[in-house]
This record gives C-alpha cells, structure tokens and sequence, in this order.
C-alpha cells in the first residue's frame, strides 16, 4: 500500500503569525513535523504543501520535498490538490499536522496500519481518552463517539457523551467508581486523518454540510454524506502549537531535552 504524508503548511495562522518558522529552538517549527512524519516506517513519501515562496524556501532548506498550491480554506483541501496532481499511484494519503512538533511518529504507523486492516473504510482517524475536565468542558478541544467496532458516530466541540445521571468529574477522578461504566467514557479527538485518495477528491467537491457549518468541524461533512471514518484509541495526543504560550511551553520542553540528552 503506497502511502503519502502531507503536511499541510500555511503562514496566515490567526492565533500565532508565522508560527511554522519559528526558530527559538534552532530550527523551524514545521522541521519538527516533517522530520517526525519521515521517521514513521508506513509513510513511502513525505510532502510539505504550501502557499507561501518563503514557507517553501524554508522548507527545501531542511531537505523537504515541496509542492506549491494555491491557497485554500482548508488542509484538506490543500491536499486534494496536491494528490490530483503528483500522487497518482497513492493507496492513501496521510494529513500531517505542521504544528505539532512532538509528534510521535509510531502514531502516523498506527494510522496507517489500522486504514490496512479496514479498507472499507474512506477515512480513518485518532482519538485518546480524556481525563481532565477542563479538556471535556472546553470547546477548542473536539469530542468524539464511536461505535463498538471503532467507527465514529459523532464530532463535538460539546462533551459528548452526555453523562445523564451524575457529574462528569465523578468519572474523571482517580477514585471514581466505575463497576457500571468505564472510566472516562469520553474521547479527545486527535487532528490527524488517512484518507482514500478517491474519497479525497470527492470530499473536497462536497459543498459544507449543515452539521457542519453548525460545529464546524470538516470531518462532519464526510459523516453527513455516509462515508466511514474508523477511529483508533492512542494512550495520549501530542501537543498542537496554537499561541505563543504552547510555543514558549514547547521551547522550554525541548531545551530540557537537549541538556538532559
């Protein structure tokens, strides 16, 4: 199964300008995901996809492959130009997040494995539990609920779900009770997806769906239109950089490493 990753890339992030080029550590932010998403041993070939000269310029600097697009609303979309154009030969294309420089890239392999093992499947993604309820309670951080074989049901920024007769903190503490329910029923979604290529294309031909619109979450569109996204349960998610706080908390954690390495 040929598979591609494709780390989406633009300069025009709202929260934090710039932020893939950020150097503080010695290298750019996005080297980090690249050189992650090159180490997974599932991924044949890795793509940074972008709009920007200086994103590219940047980019090829550290040895990436890069493809110029034009610009678009999503990294979704952004990918699709980049398979119709140059990945032909692809069995399934891996959407990599520029902005997430620890990630592990043994989670890329998981993915990877698990749209294997379910080729029915147009989409696949990633999810950890939730222990925390300011995570739960926090609509920048995306639920979701899946069947009993792993296909999602649902994507929320809302807690899903609903924990009709009682508290949710009484199931997210260390002493919780939970002879009649698992421990923390409630799954964190993690930004990473597999896609079909087929189901790509045609994904990002779809106009938003109303649920959608309404959540906006992307992956509810795909839902909406009866596709199946299977969902793989990972120990933990790795830390998405989206202010200068997570930067400056990243920058300290990867100087921590560096003296102690």
């Amino acid at each position: 199964m040929r598979t591609y990753g494709i780390i989406p890339a633009r300069l025009k992030s709202s929260r934090l300008p710039r932020k893939l080029l950020l150097t503080e550590t010695g290298k750019p932010l996005l080297q980090y995901a690249w050189e992650a998403a090159c180490r997974a041993e599932r991924l044949d070939e890795v793509i940074v996809a972008t709009d920007s000269e200086e994103l590219a310029d940047v980019a090829r600097g550290f040895g990436a492959q890069v493809e110029l697009t034009r610009e678009h609303r999503s990294g979704s979309d952004r990918l699709a130009e980049v398979v119709e154009r140059c990945c032909g030969d692809a069995d399934l294309v891996v959407n990599v997040q520029g902005d997430e420089p620890e990630l592990d890239p043994r989670v890329i392999d998981r993915l990877v494995g698990l749209m294997s093992e379910r080729p029915s499947a147009e989409m696949g993604t990633l999810a950890c539990p939730i222990d925390s309820l300011a995570v739960l309670e926090d609509r920048g951080c995306v639920k979701v609920v899946t069947a009993a074989d792993g296909r999602a049901l649902y994507f929320s920024r809302l807690p899903i779900p609903c924990y009709r007769d009682g508290e949710p903190a009484d199931l997210l503490s260390p002493d919780a009770d939970s002879a009649h329910l698992l421990r923390s029923p409630w799954l964190l979604h993690i930004g990473i997806y597999a896609y079909r290529p087929a189901f790509l294309l045609a994904f990002t031909q779809m106009p938003p769906s109303r649920l959608e619109q309404l959540e906006n979450l992307e992956q509810l569109r795909a839902l909406e239109a009866g596709a199946s996204i299977v969902v793989d349960v990972v120990p933990h998610r790795s830390v998405g950089i989206d202010t200068s706080g997570d930067y400056a908390a990243f920058v300290a954690r990867e100087q921590q490493r560096t003296r102690s390495g």
